[in-house]
């Protein structure tokens, strides 16, 4: 492994799934996994030693479950750079919502094909939301609506967006990934970066998932879009 390596830890109480992934992840020249845990707990304390660039976190796990795990983690201003990526059976629960308000970048179906979850490890650890397009404003729209979801944001709290950061901005909550905002507004993806990196700092978000969250808080984006 190369010093750039993308340092992984996996957290699955199943040790043949964790096996699995390890064999995926190694094989890939650019990815490397450190650590590995079968606990919640177990977790937290790998995380704080190795201090990955993304964990991969299962929800239901002894002792302490990922939910646990990933609100300590998310907490800790240490592990700041720390991107923690939910592993689900199922793309769209009530788990999924929880973990995000917990600090979660994103998810990722246990049912995915292999050839996915390299590129998946390599998009969480750019810092880009692992929310797939189709899923999105599903779960945005479940996640505000529940009683204690996020605190309300005011549109004024656009107000220091330039038009071209509020545009991406909406883009990024409609699930585009920079790549596909590079090629809908005819700009470069270092362009891309640079406004979504500018708009997360400016309403101190600490991931694009969180981005998501306000573009629906603030009418940016609006949940009924979900069911056209």
């Amino acid at each position: 492994m190369n010093d750039a390596s993308i340092r992984v830890v996996i957290a699955d109480d199943q040790a043949l799934l964790r096996g699995g992934f390890r064999i995926l992840i190694d094989s890939a020249d650019d990815l490397e996994v450190v650590g590995e845990a079968e606990t919640g707990r177990e977790a937290i304390e790998i995380v704080r030693r190795t201090t990955p660039d993304v964990v991969l976190m299962d929800i239901r796990m002894p002792e302490l479950d990922g939910l646990a795990a990933t609100r300590e983690i998310a907490a800790d201003p240490d592990l700041d750079d720390v991107r923690i990526v939910i592993l689900t059976t199922y793309e769209v629960d009530e788990y999924v919502l929880q973990a995000l308000r917990a600090g979660a970048c994103g998810f990722l179906g246990k049912g995915m094909r292999p050839a996915e979850l390299p590129e998946a490890i390599r998009v969480a650890a750019r810092g880009e939301a692992l929310l797939s397009p189709r899923a999105t404003q599903t779960l945005i729209t479940r996640y505000l609506a529940l009683p204690d979801g996020p605190p309300p944001v005011r549109s004024g709290e656009l107000s220091g967006l330039t038009d071209r950061e509020r545009e991406i901005v909406a883009l990024v909550a409609e699930g585009l990934s920079n790549e596909a905002i590079a090629d809908h507004l005819i700009i470069s993806r270092q362009t891309v970066r640079t406004h979504v990196h500018r708009a997360m700092a400016k309403l101190r978000a600490r991931d694009r998932a969180q981005l998501v969250v306000i573009a629906y808080q603030t009418g940016l984006v609006r949940p009924a879009a979900a069911d056209r």
